[in-house]
């Protein structure tokens, strides 16, 4: 699994008004589709008068198609949900949620209209919003000698990984996470210092 971007902020709000319509997108981060729904239902609660709330969202990371979807909320179907889809694809990003709000003003704007109406207001947002790298990573135990503890460290910073849980008890028990990059490498190197002695057992998400 590659590094990807995701929002730096909780939320981004942006808004537009177009033929008397009320247009308000709202981007968050949300790890994972639960988190994603939540905040859909969150922004309906916040705008219960609007006529539609339409959204779409990358729950996960930018090419894990398993975390994507989308809804026109009442609106034509393919004028809102999907070109709000494919702005967010088309930028790349992962884990984020838009939501555009409309509070209706009167004039129908038309299949076109919609689409422009939707899909830019989500590429508004977008050029205004913050990125941040995330890079994923896999978590595992390793269990060491006291005397063995500094080299380790060492070999992490290397690998770019990290200690998340130390447990001293007659050795140190290590909960370690890696990123997928560097697990072949960083297992080798442990295995060629340790002379096979130690081993990293992974651990459920």
């Amino acid at each position: 699994m590659d590094a990807y971007d995701i929002p730096a902020d909780a939320v981004s709000i942006s808004e537009e008004t177009i033929k008397k319509s009320r247009f308000i997108t709202l981007l968050a981060h949300t790890d994972g589709v639960e988190a994603a729904r939540a905040f859909v239902q969150q922004v309906k609660g916040e705008h219960p008068d609007a006529r539609h709330h339409c959204w779409a969202w990358v729950a996960g990371a930018p090419q894990d198609s398993q975390q994507l979807g989308f809804s026109d909320d009442g609106e034509p179907s393919g004028t809102a949900g999907k070109p709000m889809l494919a702005q967010l694809m088309g930028a790349d990003i992962g884990e984020i949620t838009a939501v555009v709000v409309r509070y209706y003003g009167g004039v129908m704007l038309g299949t076109g209209g919609l689409v422009k109406a939707y899909g830019g207001g989500v590429q508004q947002g977008l050029k205004q919003l913050a990125r941040m790298r995330k890079v994923p990573v896999k978590r595992y135990e390793l269990k060491c000698d006291y005397a063995q503890l500094g080299d380790i460290e060492r070999l992490l910073a290397r690998f770019d990984g990290r200690i998340d849980e130390v447990v001293y008890l007659d050795r140190i028990a290590l909960t370690l996470a890696l990123p997928y990059a560097h697990i072949d490498a960083f297992k080798q190197t442990l295995s060629d210092f340790s002379r096979g002695a130690l081993s990293l057992d992974p651990l459920t998400p």
